[in-house]
């Protein structure tokens, strides 16, 4: 496959990954019981839609000129995520449907931050590389929330059951 049937080709990937990645949250987002829960689920949800107008531009620029449009840094907001995550600890367990959802969303989560990095290391062009370093880059801060919010779920139903040996 040539480079330019290549870029497209990951291009149209990404743009799939990030719909799939919209249209699940929305749906945890729906069938979410905790509030805390719900409101991470949206808020993943708005930021994988940002991901869509971001590639479709992408995509839309290299159809036109065979060239990407180099990214203004988009830095991941964490602001309120100490809050939610309290929250979420008090509203869920973690044999809960949140935290299967919580549980599926980093497995989505790994996938994109491979496909990004992996074509961030292959890109020929300057403005490619940004492109799929900065989504990577985002896909893990969605990528350590879910592991903390997983991690802290686990050690509480630890701690709850008395899971300990020691």
């Amino acid at each position: 496959m040539e480079r330019q049937d290549t870029a497209l080709e990951i291009l149209k990937t990404a743009i799939l990954l990030e719909r799939q990645g919209k249209a699940f949250y929305t749906q945890a987002a729906r069938n979410s019981k905790s509030p805390a829960v719900k409101q991470i689920f949206e808020d993943m949800a708005e930021e994988e839609n940002e991901h869509i107008q971001f590639l479709t531009k992408q995509a839309q620029s290299y159809v036109e000129n065979h060239q990407f449009i180099a990214p203004e840094n988009h830095p991941h907001e964490e602001s309120n995520t100490d809050i939610l995550t309290q929250q979420v600890k008090k509203e869920i367990d973690a044999a809960s449907f949140e935290a299967a959802a919580i549980s599926a969303a980093i497995n989505f989560e790994n996938k994109a931050i491979d496909v990004y990095a992996a074509r961030a290391k292959e890109a020929t062009s300057i403005e490619e590389k940004a492109v799929y370093t900065m989504l990577a880059e985002w896909e893990r801060g969605h990528h350590h929330l879910l592991h903390r919010l997983s991690e802290d779920l686990k050690e509480e139903i630890w701690n709850d059951n008395n899971f300990w040996p020691f």
